[in-house]
């Protein structure tokens, strides 16, 4: 699935999302299959006016990610996106993502799946450079659904708090299941980014298949701070396989 970066830039927080296959807002174990073409186009939008009685302006986001390897079960990713927020650092609308991970069970039996990448590579030093590495295990447990976990940690010059402190670092956790119940085509996530960065949220999320090759996920994001990141936000996220 998508999904999606915040930026903290000049002093402005920004959503910026950097998307490698997601849940709805933190990255997932997925990996795309070699020599598929994904493409993603996600927008978020405030649920309310700022503080200050403005709206936040809205982020638009659409980037490909390419399957690399022709291993079942060591598979790779790489992709970048073009982010639009209505801030300074829509002039360097540039940042690339990669991830490296194995399907549950390649290790040996009963093994969980794993992924090891890296997103929101800005072009601009100590501005959109936000420099994400992060780790990540999840495992399909029967009918409750999948389960994930795992850490992160960025740029210390950028990902901080409303007072300039350090906030680079924090946990990745997620749910995610197939609501079959109702229909294969509708699927269902609830995520959380650690940290009092702009990073930092609790997202929820619905999504429909309408196609094999096409689905959008509906969501919202709760953020840990919103002193840095702002209103809360809507997200619509188109993601279609291309090939």
């Amino acid at each position: 699935m998508k999904k999606i970066l915040i930026a903290v830039l000049l002093s402005i927080p920004a959503c910026v999302w950097a998307t490698p296959s997601t849940q709805v807002w933190i990255p997932s174990t997925d990996v795309q299959k070699f020599k598929s073409v994904h493409l993603n186009v996600d927008n978020y939008v405030s649920s309310e006016k700022e503080t200050a009685g403005n709206w936040k302006a809205p982020l638009f986001v659409i980037g490909p990610t390419l399957g690399v390897l022709p291993y079942e079960k060591v598979q790779a990713e790489v992709g970048f996106d073009l982010m639009r927020a209505g801030v300074a650092a829509d002039s360097d609308p540039l940042y690339l993502h990669a991830k490296v991970g194995t399907p549950e069970g390649s290790a040996f039996a009963g093994s969980p799946a794993l992924a090891l990448g890296g997103y929101n590579f800005g072009t601009k030093k100590d501005v959109t450079d936000q420099n994400i590495v992060y780790g990540l295990a999840a495992k399909n447990v029967g009918k409750l659904g999948r389960f994930s976990a795992g850490y992160y940690s960025g740029n210390d010059k950028v990902l901080v708090d409303e007072n300039g402190d350090k906030e680079n670092t924090g946990l990745l956790l997620s749910w995610d299941r197939t609501l079959s119940e109702v229909s294969d085509k509708l699927w269902a996530a609830v995520d959380y980014q650690g940290g009092d960065s702009a990073l930092g949220a609790l997202s929820f999320g619905l999504s429909w298949a309408f196609s094999p090759n096409t689905s959008v996920i509906f969501g919202y994001d709760v953020y840990n701070n919103d002193k840095i990141a702002g209103a809360n936000t809507y997200t619509v996220q188109l993601d279609i396989n291309l090939w």
